[in-house]
């Protein structure tokens, strides 16, 4: 019981990680697009959960959950997400989450935070976010498949929220977005994630995103980072 109510906790939006400032490339859609509804929040949440997330997000958290605490596995697992980050604003936006849940963490006491934080400090981690969830989890009783859950959840509700803040759509239109998104985040945990024998491959690719959120980077006024 207490590791669900701990999960809980790391899925609320009011836990001080840092995402508020991030859209994942929502914006740039959003701006590019007068017509963008609700609709189009819940054909963009599926793709992303399906061409991003589970793919890379997905992958290197769990690699990083079964790592434990080795730095120089983490390491890997790190530089294959910065690899995989084509676009800068997402993958600069990866980093700074990373640092923020890193940060609240260390303060809070989570078991492994400051060695992690060092690490990072250190320049022996890059610390992008998939990464940081994925080592600092396991601490806090959290097993595979629910580190994953949240991840999951964090990471639609993130867009969901960002087009409340974006005006785009009302709180009841997310809530359904949302509700939509979770049956695809269940369908896409029963993906198996073998443990690679080489090095190791993230297969996220959502172009459309990446590109808008390149233009929205050069953008004059903004509200969020990506």
């Amino acid at each position: 019981m207490l590791a669900a109510l701990t999960a809980l906790q790391q899925a609320d939006t009011a836990f001080p990680s840092g995402s508020f400032a991030f859209s994942n490339g929502l914006e740039g859609l959003i701006t590019g697009d007068p017509a963008f509804d609700e609709a189009a929040l819940a054909r963009t949440v599926a793709a992303a959960l399906r061409f991003r997330w589970a793919g890379t997000d997905r992958v290197a958290l769990i690699l990083a959950h079964r790592a434990g605490p080795a730095i120089e596995r983490l390491a890997v697992i790190d530089a294959a997400v910065e690899a995989a980050s084509l676009a800068e604003p997402m993958r600069v936006g990866s980093r700074r989450n990373g640092a923020s849940l890193l940060a609240s963490h260390a303060r809070l006491g989570t078991p492994g935070a400051a060695d992690l934080r060092a690490a990072v400090r250190a320049g022996r981690l890059i610390g992008h976010l998939p990464t940081i969830q994925g080592a600092l989890w396991p601490g806090l009783g959290l097993d595979e498949r629910t580190a994953a859950s949240v991840s999951g959840y964090l990471f639609a509700s993130g867009l969901t929220s960002a087009a409340v803040r974006l005006g785009a759509i009302g709180a009841i239109e997310a809530q359904r977005s949302l509700g939509a998104a979770l049956p695809i985040i269940a369908e896409l945990l029963e993906e198996p994630v073998p443990d690679p024998t080489g090095a190791i491959e993230l297969t996220g690719f959502t172009p459309l995103i990446e590109i808008t959120a390149m233009r929205q980077a050069q953008a004059e006024l903004r509200l969020f980072a990506n």
